[in-house]
Parts: structure tokens; C-alpha cells; sequence
């Protein structure tokens, strides 16, 4: 069984860097990529129960539409097609999930900020957390989110 390498996706700046490097990793190492892209938790208010899940449709679109963007780009650069996930909820919870449901999933992958805006709330929450933020023992791979394509050649 291959080993995957999970990256969150989300609108960081920093986010392409760690799918990058995810995926050189995966092409070097003949595993593959899991893309996780999280969402919101949908609202419990029962009044609004047609609009909630009118909302909620539409947000599951948005999520299907953004991994299907990047999930090209990370097959090109792995050479094999990733899994495509979606979790609703928290991302930490999101992570801890996904990691505890397939045991394949042997890296996570996260990119700090680059340009002073600091390392972002996952990374801050794994150097805090440590082992408890996946919920099992596994490496979490912080790359810096300014590494270009020759650092990432060089490094993965």
C-alpha cells in the first residue's frame, strides 16, 4: 500500500507550496496525495432548515469544484491521481478524522506563511499540540510557503 501524504486545501497563498511539495514527495517516493478540503459546519437553526441546506448544497459545489481544480495539478506532479476528501467541521477535527479513518495517510503536509504573516493557525496548532493534532503518531511536514519550484526539486 502506498503511503499518502495529506494536504488541506484551502485559500491560503502558502497552500500551492505544500501541494507541491506533497507531490514531489509522493512522485519520489511512490506514494500519493490526499487532498482535504474542509467546510464550515452547517448551522443547527431549524427555522431556517431550507435555506441551511440550499447553503450547505452550494458549499459542498465550491469544495467539489476546488479539489477537482487542484487535483490535476497534483496528479501532473505526483504521477498518480490523488484522493479527493471533504469533511465538514474544523480542520483540526477535519485532520484527526481522515487520519483515523485510513492508515495510509502516513504525512501530513502544511505550509507556514511567508512575508511576516506569521506560520498560521494549523501550524501553530500542531507546534502547540504535537502528537495529540493528528490523534496518532505521524510526521508533520511544515514547509516554508515561499520555497520555489527548484527549492522543492532540491529539498523533495
Amino acid at each position: 500500500m502506498p503511503r499518502k501524504f495529506l494536504v488541506v486545501v484551502d485559500d491560503s497563498p502558502e497552500f500551492g507550496t505544500a501541494l507541491r511539495y506533497a507531490a514531489r514527495r509522493a512522485r519520489s517516493t511512490g506514494g500519493r496525495v490526499a487532498l482535504l478540503r474542509v467546510i464550515p459546519a452547517a448551522a443547527s437553526d431549524a427555522h431556517w432548515s431550507g435555506v441551511r441546506e440550499e447553503i450547505e448544497r452550494q458549499t459542498r459545489v465550491e469544495a467539489e469544484a476546488s479539489l477537482n481544480k487542484w487535483a490535476g495539478d497534483a496528479a501532473e506532479r505526483s504521477g498518480s491521481v490523488p484522493v479527493l476528501l471533504i469533511e465538514r467541521g474544523e480542520p483540526q477535527d477535519a485532520i484527526r478524522k481522515v487520519v483515523g479513518e485510513d492508515p495510509e495517510i502516513k504525512i501530513l503536509v502544511l505550509a507556514a506563511g511567508g512575508g511576516g504573516r506569521g506560520p498560521g493557525p494549523l501550524v501553530s496548532a500542531v507546534v502547540k499540540q504535537g502528537a495529540a493534532f493528528t490523534g496518532r503518531k505521524m510526521p508533520v511536514t511544515i514547509v516554508p510557503g515561499d520555497l520555489t519550484e527548484t527549492d522543492i526539486e532540491d529539498l523533495a
